[in-house]
């Protein structure tokens, strides 16, 4: 057997690829697709609470995108993102309250530090599958709450850090809410098309064998834990980034707020799984529909049932796992297929 028949993709996944690989509408799409997400911030750039949750839309649109890279291409439902939001929040918000740093020099070596953290966590967890993989995601998650509080030195621990007020593009600090909402556009649009850019790529490709058959991958020649390891540094990468943005947008951290699951570690997933897990627009819709839901829940329900408004998002992940398996995305693309079908017909 040659290295060509080795490598082999397994027979569930070539339609796919082959459709990925034929270029000329990838480009299109995305600019197509970052088009329709700017319009909000565009029409709404005069309102101050608009701009508020449009801003957190874009944040939370890219971090799903960035847990998708393995979650949705990968097959691999981590639950520990909450990690390495963490390390990205932690890095930046030590390095610009106590040593005077700007957070676009701490940025990405914050985000290679919460790569190798990935890497060394995950090359033990990826020898687990399914339900035991998400549950060892979910003990870092738990792990790094502890930690996060008991090292106070250095974290700040339940008191949490507080970055002073200093205006100006050098310390990532703006006055106007629409500069924090362009900012987090540049994040989704980067990280979008860095998942364009993996679906056409020799990684995506394999990530997509392995979320399919890893036994078939495995046969194929594709070193399966590598492409795992890989598709998760990459994954933890993109998350740290986000984490540095969260944390200079609010200015100030804490354990509860980087680690508390149903609000950093689930709801990566959640957003991913309604949208689409496995697409390209998916995360972005799903954030697009969650976000603005979420903070209308919090206002109504907050007062007169506390909580109620994550128990309603915790029913939603299960009806769109039960009836939509695929997500929003994945439901309008079988209904063009019908259309089609039917149209094919007569």
């Amino acid at each position: 057997m040659n290295k060509t028949d080795r490598q082999s993709p397994p027979p569930q996944v070539a339609s796919e690829v082959s459709g990925l690989q034929s270029g000329g509408t990838a480009l299109g799409r995305y600019l197509a697709l970052m088009a329709l997400a700017g319009a909000p911030l565009v029409f709404l750039a005069k309102d101050p609470y608009w701009l508020n949750i449009i801003a957190f839309t874009y944040l939370m649109g890219g971090l799903a995108a960035s847990w998708n890279i393995i979650g949705g291409f990968g097959g691999q439902f981590s639950l520990g993102h909450g990690v390495f939001f963490g390390i990205g929040a932690y890095v930046t918000a030590i390095a610009t309250s106590r040593y005077g740093l700007s957070p676009w020099l701490v940025m990405v070596p914050a985000a290679v530090l919460a790569a190798l953290v990935a890497m060394l966590i995950s090359w033990p967890t990826f020898r687990l599958r399914g339900p035991f993989f998400a549950i060892a995601t979910m003990a870092f998650n738990e792990v790094a709450f502890v930690l996060a509080n008991h090292f106070d030195s250095f974290t700040g621990g339940p008191r949490g850090i507080m970055i002073p007020f200093k205006a100006g593009f050098a310390n990532m600090i703006f006055r106007e809410r629409w500069q924090y909402a362009v900012l987090m556009f540049v994040f989704v649009a980067l990280v979008v098309g860095i998942t364009v850019w993996l679906r056409r790529s020799r990684l995506g490709y394999y990530l997509l064998a392995v979320r399919e058959d890893e036994d078939s991958a495995r046969a194929s020649g594709i070193n399966v834990l590598s492409v795992k390891l890989q598709g998760m540094a990459l994954s933890a990468f993109l998350t740290a980034i986000g984490g540095t943005l969260f944390t200079m947008y609010l200015r100030f951290i804490d354990p509860p707020t980087l680690f508390t699951l149903q609000d950093v570690g689930v709801k990566f997933a959640l957003l991913s799984l309604i949208g689409g897990v496995g697409t390209i627009a998916g995360p972005l819709l799903g954030a697009a529909l969650i976000v603005p839901f979420e903070n209308f829940l919090r206002a109504e329900l907050a007062d007169a049932l506390p909580g109620m408004n994550l128990a309603i998002l915790g029913l939603l992940m299960v009806l769109a796992a039960l009836f939509m398996k695929r997500g929003v995305v994945g439901a309008f693309e079988d209904l063009l297929r019908k259309i089609k079908g039917k149209k094919g017909g007569q």
